[in-house]
């Protein structure tokens, strides 16, 4: 197949530029994405300086005071807060990704799109794109929590005195690594799969054991677009990656300095450096959302371009609605 990468790349960003809604949903996706790549935390107040407790502020002490007498209490909020925020990133990512799929469909086929509307009719896919990425790293939790769970077990033996606990935890080890090692091309290749998965699930609304089969079936006939077009959208990633993490490293990479210097008695570079950051936040959000906009569209264009024919994407479309 002649697959024309230019065309895909180039049609996903004038998309995405016209149709300035899918910034919102490529924010939204990026909620279960876990947002962009960086850092926010400085590491370097861990008050381990001179191997003495620092000189904090009395209102820090305080409040660290505070911190210990209502320990118990402070846990349960933060856990309850937690949980509500992982369930809501898991909802608004996974309607922001449907919509992003949808939305590139109907520009393609030459439709105005609308937050509200878009939004209500990614609803009805919820359920089962959540599925189809419950079903695929479910085993991967399972077989990575067993093997941390198997080398926690020796270690804490071993560390006991236990000679057979030790044996078992150095032998152990090799296979650990060697799991890890490939388990991660696997999941690549998952990942691939499991694109085409989503998109079969939205434009053809299908099921997910059929639409998981069909991806592979798409992923098995085009190897070749569908890897390089991977290593393509990775490389973007990155190179978008590193342009966000600049100024957080022009701003934090100083006041980290200085705070060292100050033999960590002077906070009020971190304290500024974490203020920059707070206000620089935003704008990450806008750029990665951008990011996973322009990638999602270039999947969805790839997938039109492997499997449908554009002539045919205003009657599917009016079928799907």
């Amino acid at each position: 197949m002649n697959f024309n990468f230019g065309e895909v790349l180039s049609r996903a960003w004038q998309i995405i530029w016209k149709h300035k809604v899918l910034w919102i949903f490529g924010i939204l996706a990026g909620c279960s994405r876990g947002g962009s790549s960086l850092n926010w935390n400085s590491g370097s107040s861990d008050g381990g300086f001179g191997g003495g407790t620092p000189n904090l502020p009395p209102q820090m002490l305080e409040f660290f005071a505070f911190l210990a007498e209502n320990i118990v209490s402070i846990a349960v909020i933060v856990t309850a807060v937690i949980c509500i925020f992982w369930i809501l990133a898991i909802f608004l990512g996974t309607i922001g990704k449907i919509g992003l799929i949808r939305g590139t469909w109907q520009a393609e086929a030459g439709e105005n799109m609308f937050f509200g509307q878009l939004f209500s009719q990614s609803l009805p896919y919820f359920w089962r794109i959540f599925g189809l990425s419950l079903l695929v790293s479910l085993p991967f939790v399972i077989v990575i929590g067993g093997l941390i769970a198997s080398a926690l077990v020796f270690g804490a033996a071993a560390s006991l005195g236990s000679d057979e606990s030790a044996i078992g935890f150095l032998a152990l080890l090799p296979f650990f690594f060697g799991c890890m090692c490939l388990l991660l091309p696997v999941g690549i290749v998952i990942n691939m799969i499991v694109r085409q998965s989503e998109r079969v699930i939205v434009l053809e609304d299908s099921r997910v054991l059929p639409a998981l089969s069909r991806g592979w079936d798409i992923f098995r006939s085009n190897l070749g677009p569908i890897i390089l077009m991977s290593l393509i959208l990775w490389v973007i990633s990155l190179v978008v990656g590193f342009i966000i993490a600049i100024p957080i490293l022009i701003i934090v990479l100083p006041a980290t300095i200085a705070f060292v210097a100050g033999g960590a008695e002077n906070w009020n570079p971190l304290i500024f450096a974490f203020a920059c950051a707070c206000l620089y936040a935003p704008l990450t959000w806008v750029i990665n959302g951008i990011a996973v906009a322009y990638a999602e569209s270039a999947w969805t264009l790839t997938y039109i371009q492997l499997v449908r024919p554009l002539d045919n994407l205003p009657a599917v479309l009016e079928a799907n609605a």
